[in-house]
């Protein structure tokens, strides 16, 4: 079986099977996978009509989503599980991630032990627009204070915008690691950059849509994502310069504002980390939407 590795010429491709049947976490989408190539050796082959997805590294092999297809097959898991044997020096690492809720009983039918892996944050985009409400109070009157306080310029991101971007992250990021000095934080920042300088140079055609502020001629905040669904719309950065009061507020909500045609805003996970976890919760999401893990059941 030859697994083809990952290009941008894929999308189309990946496009059909992932539009078979409605995804809501935003692993599934082609943007938030090629994203990574950098870190995982992505592979991908079709089995029985189910596009399958392998991510390889240093550590091991797994497959990234569950099968892409009509219907969950079990002959289509039981090869999976043939393949990753064979890319795995260690068998017990091959496991099957981001597993959606409604093929957990498919997957236990099988045998299978599935775990909690995280949560995505489904939030209303008419409340993340408006700030109304108590709930919304001070990121309201911090959205109000940058409005007031600076003169700025708000537009869409632009292929020229990308090396002031990639300096503003610079910057965001060391403000962040100043305060925050856990390792594992630090490291998925400088993972983060390595995936933003993929986004940016493929942008257009991974089909992404954002807007940047701008304060005195200098790009001081930016934000952008990508469509999971008809109804949902996943921010993939934003990233803000911190001395900035209400800047993440304001554009955060302006961005919202820009996407009328969805009903919700999918804001990811939390990376296990609680700070990221606080800040989440304080958008009031509407659902949290769990991605699982299935590895074979060895007792």
């Amino acid at each position: 079986m030859i697994l083809n590795k990952l290009s941008i010429g894929d999308k189309k491709i990946f496009d059909k099977y992932l539009r078979l049947k409605p995804h809501g976490l935003s692993a599934y989408a082609f943007a938030n996978i090629y994203i990574w190539n950098k870190f995982f050796d992505i592979r991908w082959v079709i089995i029985r009509k189910s596009l399958c997805v392998f991510f390889k590294d240093k550590i091991g092999a797994f497959l990234y989503l569950s099968p892409l297809a009509v219907e969950c097959d079990p002959r289509v898991v039981k090869k999976v599980f043939e393949v990753l044997i064979k890319l795995n020096l260690n068998p017990g690492f091959a496991h099957i991630e981001n597993i959606e809720a409604k093929d957990l009983r498919f997957y236990r039918g099988l045998g299978f032990d599935c775990s909690l892996k995280s949560h995505d944050y489904l939030c209303l985009r008419t409340e993340l627009e408006s700030l109304q409400g108590n709930r919304f109070k001070s990121k309201r009157a911090s959205c109000n204070y940058f409005k007031k306080n600076f003169k700025y310029s708000y537009r869409a991101i632009s292929l020229k915008d990308r090396r002031e971007c990639l300096e503003l992250y610079s910057l965001w990021a060391g403000q962040r690691k100043k305060g925050n000095l856990d390792h594992f934080y630090q490291a998925l920042i400088e993972d983060s950059r390595i995936a933003l300088e993929e986004a940016l140079d493929h942008y257009s055609d991974l089909g992404f849509k954002g807007v940047l502020v701008m304060v005195e001629d200098k790009v001081k905040a930016f934000t952008f994502g990508f469509e999971i669904n008809k109804e949902s719309f996943c921010i993939l950065y934003e990233i803000t310069d911190l001395t900035y009061k209400g800047l993440a507020q304001f554009i955060f909500s302006c961005f919202c504002g820009e996407l009328k045609g969805y009903r919700y805003i999918n804001i990811m996970d939390d990376s296990c980390l609680e700070n990221l976890k606080k800040v989440k919760l304080s958008y009031h999401p509407e659902y949290l939407i769990p991605a699982y893990i299935a590895r074979k059941n060895n007792g």
